[in-house]
């Protein structure tokens, strides 16, 4: 017991995060802002997913790196494509449920074999599902390119280092060899996790009569991208403490207080708050995603009431008792599933921090540059 109580509270070494968050914030930052100067800051949500793309190939060297960052940017954009598409044509509910489990599912293969670090599908069915829930005020294709161009700065960003060191290093890729033999039925059976736990979630998400059921969904999801059952309960309990924390933050931004903001009439200053808290969140979810957590809640439920308002208190409850709801789910299904983290090991190929992102490290550990 004691060893599990040091282990909720451990930190992992320190890795340069500060250069990382900086690409990350300045992803972000620049779309954003540009969106702000154009009085949009409505959508300010499909910036964020395609800027969520620098996150990717943090400890890689730059050419490393921008192959990755393309690959998760498809995932990215596929996510708020799909997402969009179902606001669009009014598909919510049951609908949202079966395709954000479908691509779960796939997309958990798709991450294997490419080696996503972070790993797993989270990011893009997180995706899918914020852009789903809300109304889409512009064309469809518009949102789409918004993410688009969102997600080609954050890899421009990510590059632009290479300028000053200029030199090519095409070894040290990880394996993105395809799925065969035991390898490929280790894969099918981590992605039928992600199937059973984000279809649960969200089905109990709907049936709860949720607005938000996507968030169970996502919730379900952060448990299984971990490389170990321990890892895996460890990061559902985070999610949930550090979701709790951060609805304290944004409490008191919404919440009537000194300090509250409105959506319409404060729209500058909560996006400078969304860029500062993303900055926080990938500064620390390398080391401790629980802390990460803290900063990532206000992130998403900032960018939904900028994007849609909603009455700050069902936001906030709907919030914490879906992520509640996801990460039993998600802890649930990888108990009953087995603990098979030496195996899970071999598709991964990371080691990493049990409580950091779905192993951000790569195998070889390269220098951030």
């Amino acid at each position: 017991m004691k060893h599990h109580v040091r282990a909720l509270h451990s930190f992992a070494p320190p890795s340069r995060d500060h250069f990382s968050a900086l690409r990350v914030c300045t992803g972000l930052a620049i779309p954003s802002l540009t969106l702000l100067m154009f009085r949009h800051p409505e959508l300010v949500i499909y910036a964020l997913f395609g800027a969520l793309t620098g996150m990717y190939g943090r400890t890689e060297p730059h050419q490393l790196r921008l192959q990755h960052q393309l690959q998760a940017a498809g995932m990215l954009v596929t996510g708020v494509m799909i997402g969009t598409g179902l606001s669009v044509s009014g598909l919510h509910s049951w609908w949202l449920v079966g395709v954000e489990t479908l691509l779960a599912g796939v997309g958990s293969l798709v991450a294997d074999r490419l080696n996503f670090k972070p790993s797993g599908p989270f990011f893009g069915i997180l995706a899918l599902g914020a852009c789903a829930s809300i109304p889409t005020t512009v064309p469809w294709l518009f949102a789409v390119l918004i993410g688009v161009a969102s997600a080609a700065t954050s890899i421009s960003v990510g590059f632009l280092g290479w300028i000053r060191e200029r030199a090519w290093r095409p070894n040290g890729t990880r394996n993105t060899a395809a799925l065969a033999g035991p390898r490929k039925q280790r894969a099918f059976i981590h992605a039928g996790r992600y199937v059973l736990a984000v279809g649960t979630a969200g089905a109990a998400g709907v049936l709860s009569g949720s607005a938000y059921p996507h968030w169970a969904m996502a919730a379900a999801a952060v448990p299984l991208a971990a490389t170990y059952l321990a890892g895996g309960i460890y990061r559902g309990i985070h999610r949930v403490v550090g979701t709790l924390l951060g609805l304290v933050i944004v409490a008191v931004l919404l919440l009537p207080s000194p300090w509250q903001l409105d959506a319409q009439r404060d729209a500058p200053a909560l996006v400078i708050a969304i860029i500062f808290f993303q900055f926080t969140t990938e500064l620390f979810m390398m080391r401790h995603y629980g802390l990460a957590m803290v900063s990532f809640t206000p992130v998403i439920l900032l960018v939904t009431q900028l994007a849609a308002h909603a009455d700050p208190y069902v936001l906030l409850s709907e919030r914490g008792v879906e992520t509640l709801i996801g990460a039993i789910v998600g802890i649930i299904v990888l108990i009953i599933s087995g603990d098979d983290g030496h195996k899970r090991h071999a598709i991964s190929r990371g080691e990493g921090h049990p409580l950091s992102s779905g192993s951000y490290q790569t195998e070889a550990q390269l220098p951030e540059r």
